[in-house]
């Protein structure tokens, strides 16, 4: 039976003592299938991150709890983007007519890296497809989920996620959908995962749901992770990096990542965080060494950075969705921060 995992379970710090082994032998659940379709140039950590946990659970369980096969475009080998190669036990296509024959997977676990937009052959879109009609949870990990979205396995409205670097891509390419920040979203039988270090995340909720809490706690304690983290947490944030030093610049940070086509004003800002902008002008100046204004515009226009590179967009689309009222205002404070005028940029 094809159940999907849920994202939503969270555990906090966990011991490891003997009997944890013992809870992991005495658990028989049956064997979960996992198919992996590996597009050139994957993340090797996304990867990693998510099976080693799996072969941890079979370890010291004394049995196969999960089982994976990798599967490419042609059936030969996959390099990753550290130039590192995974064998493939199988095509796309055999995969496919494998599926037909009622030979289908608990999940199929799509992984893809930086150039994802050139990696959708027409073997792979066939066999996402097949996995639809034959209702089959899908999973993308990092980047992966723009394929999804290319091809129809994400509709209108569905939740999802992506590493978030193409945060913004994907949010203005594919307006329908309701892209989020968070670690990894399951929305009915498709789960979108940010990838990298999220995947082991994912991996543990896995194998919580499929196991148990006891089971993920021993697998969580053997890798020295000690806990993992929720689905519904927050990938990055530019603010992060000073939450310690000040909590009050993390949340005037997030306000403007929250607000870039709708800017703000610094009256606006100061009534949200419960400051005077006198205040928010000195913390700035104390922990950012410039001014919070200066701060915004330099945000968003790092965004439309990441929209030039990634999109095809207009420039003045890429200006109003970045809050610049004209294209020329925009080019103009573009060329002020990267010495380059966007459409050079783009060339």
């Amino acid at each position: 039976m094809n159940v999907p995992f849920s994202p939503n379970a969270h555990l906090g710090p966990v011991g490891w003592d003997s009997r944890e082994q013992a809870v992991l032998i005495s658990n028989h659940p049956a064997v979960y299938h996992i198919a992996i379709l590996l597009v050139p140039g994957f993340s090797q950590l996304s990867l990693s991150s998510f099976v080693d946990p799996l072969r941890v659970a079979n370890t010291f369980s004394e049995r196969t709890l999960f089982k994976w096969a990798v599967s490419s475009s042609d059936g030969g080998p996959v390099e990753s983007a550290s130039g590192l190669s995974v064998t493939a036990h199988n095509t796309f296509a055999s995969l496919a007519a494998d599926l037909r024959g009622g030979d289908r997977p608990a999940t199929i676990l799509v992984c893809a890296g930086a150039k994802v937009e050139s990696q959708a052959s027409t073997s792979l879109i066939k066999l996402l497809r097949l996995s639809r009609r034959y209702r089959i949870p899908v999973a993308a990990l990092g980047t992966a989920t723009w394929l999804l979205a290319e091809n129809g396995i994400l509709h209108d409205d569905t939740a999802c996620t992506i590493h978030w670097e193409k945060l913004t891509a994907l949010s203005e390419t594919f307006g329908r959908l309701q892209v989020t920040d968070s670690l990894f979203v399951r929305d009915g039988d498709v789960v979108t995962c940010a990838g990298e270090l999220a995947s082991f995340d994912l991996a543990m909720e896995l194998i919580s749901d499929h196991c148990g809490a006891d089971s993920a706690s021993a697998v969580c304690r053997h890798t020295t992770a000690g806990q993992w983290r929720a689905g519904t947490d927050r990938q990055w944030s530019t603010g992060a990096q000073y939450a310690s030093l000040s909590k009050k610049i993390a949340e005037v940070i997030r306000l403007m990542e929250q607000h870039v086509e709708d800017t703000l004003s610094l009256h606006d800002i100061a009534k949200c965080v419960g400051l005077s902008r006198r205040q928010i002008e000195r913390l700035f100046e104390r922990y950012v060494s410039c001014s919070p204004m200066r701060y915004y515009a330099r945000l968003r226009l790092e965004r439309a950075k990441r929209l030039i590179e990634q999109t095809n967009m207009p420039f003045l689309e890429i200006a109003v969705a970045c809050g610049f009222v004209s294209s020329s205002h925009f080019s103009k404070c573009f060329r002020e921060i990267f010495g380059k005028t966007p459409r050079e940029w783009r060339s």
